[in-house]
């Protein structure tokens, strides 16, 4: 298994992207809960995050409003089940925690749904940025609740520099 790793400049701030034999397996954000010690990204090798790049350039200019970026997401198979549910959330939208159990068909696994979206791997491209508390609340992201916040208004085309200070 080779990995490899890159930053990226984002309104949210540095991005490490990391690949795991030449596959998208990481978006961090600096200060992310639950980001890999740094000895986990690998060797620095911009070569494989050609299209990653590009494509979140893309959605940072409002170009592109879904990835299609190939994953290699490593978890545990319910982990994996709600990052694949996280990828049906449109742009723009939310879910609650509760829903997405719902969807899941465990109604009452939202705090099971909470911890795995805390352990997402690919931030924004996996948009656990996009899962809510059942009251409407922002809460539980790794990247920070202001980031949440910011990204949550960017997708909704609100107050562009208000946004860019939440970032």
């Amino acid at each position: 298994m080779t990995r490899q790793h890159t930053v990226a400049d984002s309104p949210c701030g540095e991005l490490t992207l990391v690949a795991t034999d030449g596959v998208l397996s990481g978006i961090y954000m600096t200060d992310q809960r639950h980001r890999p010690d740094r000895s986990a990204f690998g060797e620095p090798d911009a070569r494989p995050f050609t299209e990653a790049v590009r494509q979140l350039q893309a959605y940072f200019d409002r170009e592109l409003t879904v990835f299609e970026l190939p994953l290699r997401l490593e978890g545990t198979d319910f982990q994996r089940r709600v990052w694949d549910r996280l990828l049906t959330i449109p742009y723009g939208e939310t879910r609650t925690y509760g829903e997405l159990a719902e969807e899941l068909g465990n109604p009452r696994a939202s705090r099971a749904v909470g911890l795995a979206n805390g352990k997402n791997p690919v931030s924004i491209v996996v948009p656990c940025h996009r899962v809510i508390g059942s009251t409407g609340k922002l809460v539980g992201y790794g990247g920070g609740i202001d980031r949440k916040r910011g990204l949550l208004a960017f997708e909704a085309g609100r107050d562009t520099a208000h946004e860019e200070a939440l970032f």
